[in-house]
C-alpha cells in the first residue's frame, strides 16, 4: 500500500474573530499569502526573528520554516501557536487574530522615490524625507513601514514618522510636488545601507520603495487610555500616531514613555514637548538609562518599559503601542501581561529587527 502524498494546496486561511479568509498557494507561507491579499495580518520582521506575528491556530496544520526560539519556543508551539511569517499550510487553517480588521489592508505598492532632504537629528540619526510620484499616491496607516529595494535585492525597513495627512502632495502645481514620507535612520557603523545615507547620499536620489507594510496602527474603535513606549529611534512611528491623534481630534488620554542611553538620543524632545502643550490629553515622560555625569540629567532614569510600570501598576484597562529595540518590546509584553494584567490582544508592537538580531542562531 502507497501513502497518499499531502494536498499541495491552495488552501483557505480563515482568521477569526473578524471571519476574514485567503488562500494560500503550494509552499507560501500565511503571511505572505495574506499581505499578497490584503489582509493585515500583524507582524515585525518576517524573518522568524521577533514573535511579533505570532498567533494561535485554531484548526489546521503547518510547517514552520526556521526561526528563533525566541520568537516561538517549544513549550508555545505546543500550546498551538504559530508564526505566520514562516508558518506554511498543510491543510485548510482557522487562525485568531484580533488584531486583523476590516480596515487594516491597504494596497502594496512598488515605487521609486526621490529624496528630497537631509538633517541630522542626532550624532546618529538621520531624517531622511521621500518625495513620492504625484500621480501614484499610496496610502497608509499611521505607524507602518515601507521597505527600500537595495540593488542586490536586499531590503531594508523603516518606519514613516508622518502622518498620511501630512504626506499629501501638490499635483494641481507646476511641475507637480508629489507625496512625501519622513524616515528616522539611525546609523548602524558597517550597515549597507546606513553608511550610505550618512555617507554618499544626496539630495534627489532615486530608490526604489515598497509599502505600506505592518499592523501598527492605532486602534480606534476603543475608548481605552493608551500608553506609548518607544525606545531610540522607534519613536518615529510613535509620532505619526500622535500626530494622527491631533488631527483627528482623538482624545483619549495618552502616554508617551521614551528611552534612550543619553539625553542626546531622545532627538526630538523639542518637539515632543511642544506637541504636549498643544494636546492636553498628551503626556511625555522620557527616561534615561545611561546619563553620565556631563549630561546633567535629573529626569527618570532606568529601563523605559519599567518606568510605564512604577506609573502604572493596573495596565488591565489600557492599550500599549510599543516601537523599538527587540529586548524592550519582549521585555514591556512579557511583564505588561504578567505583572500589570494588560490584555495580550491590546499590546500593539513594531520591533526593529536589524540584519545582526535576524543573523543570531
Amino acid at each position: 500500500m502507497t501513502s497518499t502524498p499531502a494536498a499541495a494546496g491552495p488552501f483557505k486561511i480563515t482568521v477569526q474573530p473578524s471571519g476574514r479568509a485567503f488562500e494560500a498557494n503550494a509552499h507560501e507561507t500565511i503571511l505572505a499569502a495574506g499581505i499578497r491579499q490584503g489582509v493585515g495580518l500583524p507582524y515585525g520582521c518576517k524573518d522568524g526573528a521577533c514573535g511579533s506575528c505570532k498567533c494561535r491556530m485554531l484548526e489546521g496544520r503547518v510547517e514552520h520554516g526556521p526561526h528563533q526560539s525566541k520568537a516561538l519556543s517549544a513549550e508555545e508551539a505546543a500550546a498551538g501557536l504559530i508564526l505566520t511569517c514562516c508558518g506554511v499550510p498543510q491543510s485548510d487553517v482557522v487562525l485568531e487574530s484580533r488584531q486583523v480588521t476590516d480596515e487594516s489592508g491597504y494596497p502594496i505598492k512598488r515605487m521609486p522615490a526621490r529624496v528630497s532632504s537631509l538633517a541630522r537629528l542626532s550624532h546618529d540619526v538621520m531624517l531622511v524625507r521621500l518625495q513620492l510620484p504625484a500621480n501614484d499616491a499610496m496610502r497608509f496607516h499611521a505607524g507602518q513601514y515601507i521597505e527600500f529595494i537595495l540593488r542586490d535585492g536586499a531590503r531594508r525597513s523603516y518606519s514613516m514618522a508622518n502622518a498620511p495627512h501630512t504626506a499629501a502632495g501638490q499635483p494641481g502645481a507646476v511641475p507637480p510636488v508629489g507625496p512625501g514620507v519622513e524616515l528616522h535612520i539611525r546609523h548602524m557603523p558597517g550597515g549597507k545601507f546606513t553608511d550610505h545615507v550618512f555617507g554618499a547620499m544626496k539630495e534627489k536620489e532615486i530608490l526604489r520603495i515598497e509599502g505600506p507594510y505592518g499592523s501598527f496602527f492605532l486602534r480606534e474603535d476603543s475608548d481605552k487610555p493608551i500608553v506609548l513606549l518607544a525606545s531610540g529611534t522607534g519613536f518615529a512611528p510613535i509620532k505619526a500616531v500622535i500626530e494622527h491623534m491631533q488631527f483627528k481630534s482623538i482624545t483619549r488620554p495618552a502616554v508617551l514613555y521614551w528611552g534612550g542611553r543619553r539625553p542626546a538620543d531622545l532627538y526630538m524632545d523639542d518637539w515632543l514637548r511642544a506637541k504636549q502643550a498643544e494636546m492636553p490629553n498628551l503626556a511625555y515622560v522620557p527616561v534615561v538609562s545611561n546619563a553620565l555625569p556631563e549630561d546633567g540629567w535629573t529626569g527618570r532614569t532606568g529601563f523605559v518599559h519599567r518606568a510605564v510600570l512604577e506609573d502604572l501598576p493596573d495596565l488591565s484597562g489600557h492599550q500599549v503601542y510599543a516601537c523599538g529595540a527587540p529586548i524592550v518590546v519582549d521585555s514591556a509584553r512579557a511583564d505588561y501581561t504578567r505583572e500589570a494584567g494588560l490584555p495580550p490582544e491590546e499590546f500593539y508592537a513594531d520591533a526593529f529587527t536589524t540584519e545582526a538580531d535576524k543573523a543570531q542562531p
